[in-house]
């Protein structure tokens, strides 16, 4: 089903509310006939976590987790006074070995979080609903079919044969806050009459642009025969033997489902009209995707609509490590949060969860691609066992057939890390994949969604599964590798569903809020750093490593010298590696298709993975690429004793008249070279301009020849549209590095009432790097961003807490003295 409306599906109530969470030890109660009032009842709301639900009663600390996983936990509802008659509960997602209990009689065993139950039931108006939750520790310490490897990230290596989700049980990086309870909703249905049900949807487009809608619902009792319309189209249904009404509706030149990087992403309603009457079924988009592997089989490019998109991103976790929720209200800010960073693509990885329809129905409106991997991860998972295998095609076909009708499902995977586990433990290639990737996981995804391509896990594709140069990779070269920038060109990387991993620090309201302790050393501190388990560094030491590299300094000196600037220069750092390193591979000549950042969001406040924060905060890192991420924009390249090259992008679907300028600046404010051209670029267009072309003469932007000392420290690309003053993006390149150009510069600011929003206006008299506002209350429209000589910038502060009149300071790695508002 895709997403449908409430208003044709059979009357359904949430059971949200009246419930009461109990904890045993394992095996103490065998019923619900048990339950005594020797132990504390705890009120739980569902969906929900023993975990959240202690949380709210001040029994659970996140940052210091109890162990759930050995104990029962009893959740019971009464119902009193609903209506005599047959009804049917719904199970969306129980974690993870329950029993289903009614009016005391068990009626049914549950062994995957991931696979949702229907239970018919007869309510007789006094009626009780209890689930136990078995202690999962049991079930671990069970031995299966041997394993030909064992992955050290992730304990016990009895998860390989349960049905959960990975998150709580991979040390270093992931707090053990484990998954235990009804994390999905719980519903009571009752049959509705002469009402669509079980709506199967599935759109896709042709290559001449005619949209093709097919739909089948179960239903009786209609007066007249159903008819099907979308977009102004419509067609009679047909009713089949099995009781199914169907129909295809061809859509000519219809407005397609556009990555919002790209265009729109348009979304059409559904509708059966019947008996006069208009029933809402859903909402589709019309897109068409496939995988361009290149003459050779070696390239990876996803293209939408027939269109080579550059996919950007980064690595879904979860919305709340103890909650694991699965709301819209939850969802949405931090998806918006990913599309105004220019992301049009995340991935749900195979050690996180199912995330539920809200998830997507959020994405298919703001137009974020989704790559999904199956819940399968860095295991040998026993595919042999047929009720193994049972379980992971039920959860799959589940899976399908719920998002069969969201546009933003764009790549479907068999999991993660498997055949690079196996290949880098020194197994044959014949011993990467199995039954669960070349034959059961695929064959699904070619039953229900034939219009979503499959990858048989990631990474794949190469001479080791591994190697970035083909397929799909995992790219930690400059990372946690400690390779130099340039690697990134030099290891061809078509794509990266992973990349770019660093220790990345929050804002500084965030760490008094929440980690109020000193940086790096402090155990607190260091607690939340992730790190790969078994490994003698951590993700810490990979951004001091850049940070000595870029700004040629020493950072275990620094930070204990100078702590404030220590943690300055961490939060520029990881956002500069991250800018160069997409602007690398988004350059024209550039071999890579695409590259996701890990990590979205943090599961705890501190210097984690995620470019947001786990308070929902961008971090510095996120307007790095922000910036890296634009549309339309301006990058720069040093091609060595070829000069510097101008890269301008233009990814929209429209004709653009712009103007890109450069200049070199000598001591951070004196031109010495500088040109100019006017422009016009086709949608999708994108070219490439010698520096010396727009200069008009032979000049060492690159300092590649070294005719004397160098004649400049910064060179400033600056893309302008039409009339408009302010820049639609901007490149620096540094030819000796940025310490060279951290020259003491001054500056002002001033706020200028704009609409129910401020603007702070900025200017500099010298090249500024890393620019950053602190404002409490307010959000900046950018934040760590360079800003060159004379040049105006004006930053819109939103509300977020609020706050009436915005006030704060303005700072950045090279300002003689912070600037106040």
């Amino acid at each position: 089903m895709g997403h449908c409306e409430t208003d044709t599906l059979p009357q359904q109530v949430d059971l949200r509310e009246g419930w009461h969470l109990f904890l045993t030890e394992a095996g103490a109660w065998s019923d619900p006939s048990m339950c005594s009032d020797d132990v504390e009842a705890v009120e739980a709301t569902v969906p929900g976590t023993v975990a959240g639900a202690l949380e709210r009663a001040d029994r659970f600390d996140r940052t210091d987790p109890r162990p759930l996983n050995d104990l029962d936990a009893w959740y019971f509802l009464d119902f009193a006074g609903e209506k005599p008659g047959p009804a049917t509960l719904v199970f969306e997602g129980l974690a993870t070995i329950a029993e289903v209990y009614w009016n005391g009689e068990k009626r049914a065993d549950v062994t995957s979080m991931f696979v949702a139950h229907e239970l018919a039931v007869t309510l007789t108006g006094d009626d009780r609903l209890a689930i136990c939750f078995r202690a999962l520790a049991p079930h671990l310490d069970k031995r299966g079919p041997r394993a030909r490897w064992r992955p050290q990230m992730i304990v016990p290596q009895g998860l390989r044969l349960v049905r959960t989700t990975l998150l709580g049980h991979m040390p270093g990086w992931c707090p053990p806050v484990q998954a235990v309870g009804p994390y999905r909703p719980v519903r009571l249905v009752r049959a509705r009459s002469v009402t669509p049900q079980d709506v199967r949807l599935r759109a896709t487009l042709d290559s001449d642009g005619v949209g093709h809608l097919t739909v089948s619902f179960l239903g009786d009792g209609f007066d007249g025969t159903p008819e099907l319309r979308c977009a102004g189209f419509g067609v009679e249904m047909a009713l089949a033997e099995d009781g199914r009404w169907s129909a295809e509706l061809s859509v000519a030149n219809v407005e397609a489902w556009w990555p919002h990087t790209h265009g729109r992403p348009d979304l059409h309603a559904v509708e059966i009209h019947v008996g006069g009457q208009s029933h809402a079924i859903g909402r589709t988009g019309f897109r068409r995707l496939d995988i361009d592997r290149g003459p050779d089989g070696s390239d990876f490019s996803l293209r939408v609509n027939g269109v080579p998109v550059f996919c950007r991103g980064a690595v879904w976790t979860t919305a709340d490590i103890v909650d694991l929720p699965g709301e819209r209200e939850r969802y949405e800010p931090l998806l918006r949060t990913g599309a105004e960073a220019g992301m049009n693509m995340l991935r749900i990885g195979g050690t996180m969860t199912y995330e539920t329809q809200a998830f997507f129905d959020l994405c298919d409106e703001l137009g974020i691609l989704v790559w999904q991997d199956f819940m399968l991860a860095n295991f040998d998972y026993p595919a042999s066992d047929p009720d193994f295998a049972t379980l992971v095609h039920t959860e799959a076909e589940q899976f399908l057939r719920r998002t069969a009708a969201s546009p933003s499902l764009a790549v479907l995977c068999g999991g993660s890390e498997m055949f690079q586990q196996a290949a880098m433990l020194g197994l044959p290639r014949p011993a990467w994949s199995g039954a669960l990737t070349d034959s059961i996981l695929p064959q699904a995804v070619e039953a229900l969604r034939p219009d979503v391509p499959f990858v048989a896990n990631s990474p794949s594709g190469g001479a080791m599964p591994f190697s970035p140069n083909v397929g799909v990779t995992h790219y930690y070269g400059v990372g946690a590798y400690c390779r130099p920038l340039e690697d990134a060109r030099r290891a061809h990387v078509r794509f990266a569903a992973e990349s770019l991993a660093f220790a990345n620090v929050p804002v500084q309201s965030t760490l008094d809020a929440h980690l109020p302790v000193p940086a790096v050393h402090d155990p607190r501190w260091k607690a939340r750093v992730p790190r790969d388990r078994g490994a003698s560094w951590d993700f810490e030491d990979i951004r001091d490593h850049y940070l000595g590299l870029l700004y040629d300094c020493d950072p275990v000196r620094l930070r204990r010298e100078d702590p404030p600037g220590y943690l300055d220069l961490s939060r520029a750092v990881s956002g500069e590696v991250m800018e160069a390193t997409f602007s690398e591979w988004r350059r024209p000549q550039s071999s890579c298709n695409g590259a996701l950042v890990w990590t979205f969001q943090d599961l705890l406040p501190g210097a984690g993975w995620g470019v947001v924060d786990s308070t929902g905060l961008p971090k510095p890192a996120w307007h790095a690429l922000r910036r890296a991420f634009r549309p339309v924009q301006v990058l720069l390249s040093d091609e060595g004793t070829n000069g510097l090259d101008v890269h301008v992008l233009n990814e929209s679907d429209r004709q653009r008249a712009m103007t890109v300028e450069i200049v070199c600046l000598r001591d951070g404010r004196q031109p010495v070279v500088s040109g100019r051209r006017d422009l016009v670029l086709e949608a999708r267009e994108a070219i490439t301009i010698a520096a010396t072309d727009l200069f008009g003469a032979f000049f060492d932007t690159t300092y590649a020849f070294r005719f004397g000392p160098p004649s400049h420290d910064v060179t400033v690309a600056t893309l302008r549209e039409g009339e408009i003053a302010a820049p639609v993006a901007q490149a620096f390149h540094f030819p000796s590095g940025r310490a060279k150009a951290l020259l003491a510069g001054n500056a002002t600011a001033g706020l200028v009432q704009a609409d129910e929003d401020w603007v702070l206006r900025i200017e500099a008299d010298r090249l500024l790097q890393s620019v950053h506002i602190d404002c409490p209350g307010f959000l900046p429209s950018d934040n760590w961003f360079h800003l060159a000589p004379g040049e105006t910038r004006d930053i819109r502060l939103t509300r977020t807490d609020g706050g009436e009149w915005p006030s704060g300071e303005v700072n950045a790695l090279n300002l003689a003295s912070p600037v106040s508002f």
